[in-house]
């Protein structure tokens, strides 16, 4: 089982093989849709995004809040595909790997194999038990947005999964 660690590098991207766990250990990002919409706004004008994603991992979810002495309340992936329409700028400007559930489109899969990028899924319903994973998180951009808003995860044993071609071209 491999253990990434961001930033990751298209060395990185290419030793995960089909069908294999791995570990994230280190620094990973999350976002939802309102915050990739607000990633392409900024974009549209031309304007800095608040957080360099390049080399990065993005995780799909919106954590709920935390319980009196927690890091983090329970954090499971979102379903992927509602990010597709914003996939692509992103894989562009450098984001390396996504983390959620489900199946992408032929859109971010083409972007994927373009820009050297790596989707990984992780195990829907055990949000309590992956929260234990994370062991710092602070909101790092769009606060306003409650729990979409981009939080930076410490993380360590992240567990996730490349899941096969096959699965995602269904």
């Amino acid at each position: 089982m491999k253990v990434l660690r961001a930033p990751l590098t298209d060395e990185d991207i290419r030793a995960v093989a089909e069908g294999e766990e791995v570990l994230i250990s280190g620094v990973m990002y999350t976002a939802r849709d309102a915050a990739h919409r607000r990633l392409a706004e900024a974009a549209a004008r031309g304007e800095d995004w608040p957080v360099d994603l390049k080399g990065q991992i993005l995780y799909y979810t919106g954590p709920c809040p935390a319980a009196p002495g927690e890091v983090i309340g329970p954090a499971g992936p979102t379903t992927s595909g509602r990010m597709d329409p914003y996939t692509p700028l992103l894989l562009s400007r450098g984001l390396k790997a996504m983390v959620g559930k489900g199946r992408r489109s032929k859109e971010v899969l083409a972007a994927m194999e373009k820009y050297g990028a790596l989707y990984l899924v992780t195990y829907g319903g055990l949000g309590v038990l992956l929260a234990d994973r994370i062991k710092r998180a602070e909101v790092v951009a769009y606060p306003d947005l409650g729990p979409e808003a981009i939080f930076r995860l410490e993380v360590e044993n992240f567990p996730a999964i490349r899941p096969t071609a096959s699965y995602l071209q269904r």
